[in-house]
């Protein structure tokens, strides 16, 4: 068995206080990335050792990959357009509990189950709380529209890379078929005002900015912390 140590340990410590609020008859949504392939895993454990009744709705090909060798059933938006709980990582929270996702350029898919759960979730260890998001911001943007993206983010103040693979030549598709680019706006003081911003620009399909996180657990080596927003 791998030796949880440093920020593992800290993620895994947050995943396991985030799967505490999973009970029976959930639907519950299973974010991509490190600290949420815990949270999987130890739903997935549950379901097999205790008969957790629940059903999951992955994010990305890799989530769902993940909880089905867990033996976590799975359904689909389309069945459960309603969920109890989205359990998600992200790269960069600020003091606000606003986020920035996409680091595994599978925001696009996060932001609608975390737009379609009563409540969202975030796992993450301490290191990515900030006082303020400085983090490049992660666009997916339909592969026609990539000049007239590139154009309207630097209006914005925003300088792109486009994201390119590891393992193959060429840039990072996402599950969706789509281009992501990082776009670095430096220090974003008013995450809202940008993200509502972004959206208004043709061809972009969705950005990394999150603004509805309901709490957000961190995790340190030896405790995790909740942090709930502001009602």
């Amino acid at each position: 068995m791998k030796d949880h140590s440093g920020s593992d340990l800290a993620r895994k410590n947050a995943a396991e206080k985030a799967c505490e609020l999973v009970k029976d008859g959930m639907a519950v949504g299973l974010g991509t990335g490190s600290t949420t392939a815990y949270a999987i895993r130890l739903l997935g454990k549950r379901v097999k050792e205790e008969g957790l009744d629940i059903v999951g709705v992955p994010t990305s090909y890799a989530s769902e990959a993940l909880a089905i060798e867990c033996g976590i059933p799975l359904t689909s938006l389309a069945e459960r357009p309603e969920l109890d709980v989205d359990i998600d990582g992200a790269d960069q929270v600020d003091a606000s509990l606003n986020v920035i996702k996409g680091g595994g350029a599978a925001h696009t898919r996060e932001k609608v189950v975390s737009c379609s759960s009563k409540f969202f979730v975030v796992v993450i260890d301490d290191k990515k709380m900030k006082d303020v998001l400085s983090r490049s911001v992660p666009i997916e943007a339909l592969p026609y529209a990539r000049k007239l993206v590139e154009k309207k983010v630097a209006e914005l103040g925003g300088s792109c890379v486009w994201r390119t693979g590891s393992g193959k030549d060429g840039p990072v598709i996402s599950d969706n078929g789509n281009l992501i680019m990082d776009c670095d706006f430096g220090p974003i003081e008013s995450p809202a005002l940008l993200g509502q911003k972004l959206s208004t620009i043709p061809g972009l399909v969705e950005h990394g900015i999150f603004t509805n996180a309901d709490m957000v657990y961190v995790g340190y080596e030896d405790r995790v912390e909740l942090l709930e927003k502001k009602k």
